[in-house]
């Protein structure tokens, strides 16, 4: 197909991945004008290749770590391989979930651009970063991405990996700016299209689990948090008193998964069993049942 919705995900995100994946179709007045397909790390080697070795971030060393939360993010680049450089595609995090149609994203006029994507909240989109967990993408004009080639560069100190996540190697003029809706931060308005449980804190799925993923340890504002963090890391490990996943502070974006979640069960995409697993893995909360027994059905 000449468009297609590409999820990147880990073990760890692939219950969000699942559900992201149906709701996609779910919501959307034409799912057969495009495809929905899931990248999974397990099927691109070279991540887990460099598992343990340095790369930079920011201007940091770090350690390549391929079991943690967001190992995923470099399959970010691979949608225009995969796609043979041509046609649309669409990119997303596993933790976004589809309100509204994505076939009014794919199908949008982008104005010759190769890029359309949101700009990041805070202090990173302040100085310029691009919020690449969704991007409509011109495949065609992006002949220059080398998912595995650029990954490989990380590890030569070539590249650092905060400017290409954030867009900022992109040539100038490429990307064009997508309203907020279509990555909608922790926020379910009417207008939201495409919600991003984006605050991993408060993924609704993971409420109460020990926290598995390596904050950032770079605080360009007060650097001082920075180098604390880093120590923090250095002499306890990556996830050392990160405490526990809080409860979201929206309940209707609790309910909202969940309800995506019991129509998955009900088709059978997850199954029961897989949810005990990914629960005993601590991939999911395990309370999970018990939230589903007490969330209302979606509208539909």
């Amino acid at each position: 197909m000449e468009h297609c919705v590409f999820i990147h995900t880990n073990q760890r995100q692939m219950v969000g991945a699942l559900v992201a994946q149906y709701a996609l179709k779910r919501n959307s007045k034409t799912p057969e004008k495009f495809d929905v397909r899931i990248l999974h790390t397990d099927h691109f080697p070279f991540l887990k290749a460099y598992d343990g070795k340095p790369f930079k971030r920011d201007g940091v060393e770090r350690i390549w770590n391929y079991e943690d939360l967001q190992s995923f993010t470099p399959l970010r680049f691979m949608p225009p391989s995969e796609m043979n450089y041509q046609g649309r595609a669409v990119v997303i995090d596993p933790d976004i979930f589809a309100v509204g149609d994505i076939w009014e994203l794919l199908d949008r006029d982008m104005g010759g651009k190769a890029i359309h994507c949101r700009m990041r909240s805070g202090p990173k989109g302040l100085t310029g970063c691009y919020a690449s967990s969704v991007m409509l993408l011109d495949c065609a004009k992006l002949t220059h991405w080398r998912g595995e080639a650029d990954f490989a560069e990380l590890f030569t100190f070539e590249r650092d990996y905060v400017p290409w996540v954030c867009l900022k190697l992109e040539p100038k003029g490429s990307i064009g700016l997508l309203e907020n809706e279509w990555n909608d931060f922790d926020r379910l308005t009417p207008e939201t299209k495409l919600l991003h449980n984006t605050r991993r804190m408060t993924q609704p799925w993971k409420t109460g689990l020990p926290v598995d993923w390596t904050p950032a340890d770079t605080f360009k504002l007060f650097p001082p948090i920075g180098w604390a963090m880093r120590w923090r890391r250095r002499l306890l490990g990556d996830h050392a008193l990160m405490g526990r996943y809080r409860r979201h502070p929206d309940p209707r974006q609790e309910a909202f998964f969940f309800g995506l979640l019991r129509e998955c069960i009900d088709k059978g995409i997850v199954t029961e069993a897989m949810l005990r697993e990914e629960m005993q893995s601590n991939h999911v909360r395990h309370d999970a049942f018990e939230v589903l027994d007490r969330t209302p059905p979606l509208a539909a």
